[in-house]
């Protein structure tokens, strides 16, 4: 039974959200306020925690923050009121999973919590050696720069590799394409982010199942990419 944690201060909401997470299976604690959120989280023994915004006592944000600081690798979810891109991004650079914004279809929430829980559960099984990873069917050998899809080797170029490399070594994170120019291109490369757009798609087109609907290299809106194989 996969255990979450609900840090969120509306009785209503956290009442609903337990009844319904329980009656799916998951065992289900909650905080209401972020100092007690945060101490619980770090005890390090959820499989993933969501976690509002808005709490008395300080802020989401912060507590996000704070457990990534601490190491903690646990998906988080962020529950918020505000639908600006500027509030998702700044959750996912502080190491949010996933965001959802209230008010969120109920069918959602679970889907979202599933999938945070199999990818993570899925990480773990596939924890990366010095010279190889694996994700989903496609493995890569870092020594031997070579990349295997369903047993098929895929044609990379010195780029892409690279790109993919540094990908799957930051997984987990936003990225911006400035990042990636600078550490995939180099400082003294005169290259534009639209060279950044132009090789992730080369990358969907060879990893992805399903190009146009990516599930490995995901855009973060209003900022990059974020790779969570």
């Amino acid at each position: 039974m996969s255990r979450l944690l609900l840090v969120e201060d509306e009785p209503g909401l956290v009442m609903t959200l337990t009844d319904r997470l329980m009656a799916e299976g998951y065992d289900v604690e909650s905080a209401t306020d972020a100092p007690s959120g945060l101490e619980m989280a770090s005890s390090g023994s959820f499989d993933a925690i969501l976690l509002d915004v808005m709490l008395p006592g300080g802020n989401g944000m912060d507590v996000c923050r704070t457990l990534r600081q601490r190491g903690l690798q646990t998906p988080i979810l962020m529950l918020t009121a505000k639908g600006q891109v500027v509030d998702k991004v700044v959750g996912l650079k502080l190491g949010a999973d996933d965001y959802l914004v209230k008010p969120f279809d109920m069918a959602e929430l679970l889907a979202r919590v599933e999938a945070l829980i199999r990818r993570s559960a899925s990480k773990d099984a596939a924890a990366p050696t010095a010279d190889s990873y694996r994700f989903g069917d496609i493995s890569v050998d870092f020594r031997k720069a070579e990349v295997v899809k369903a047993g098929e080797p895929l044609d990379l170029s010195a780029r892409e590799f690279k790109l993919l490399k540094y990908f799957v070594e930051h997984r987990g994170a936003a990225l911006t394409r400035d990042e990636l120019l600078n550490e995939v291109w180099g400082y003294n490369a005169m290259p534009s982010t639209r060279t950044v757009d132009v090789h992730v798609a080369w990358l969907r087109q060879k990893l992805e199942d399903n190009p146009r609907h990516p599930q490995y290299i995901l855009t973060v809106h209003g900022l990059g990419y974020k790779f969570v194989g």
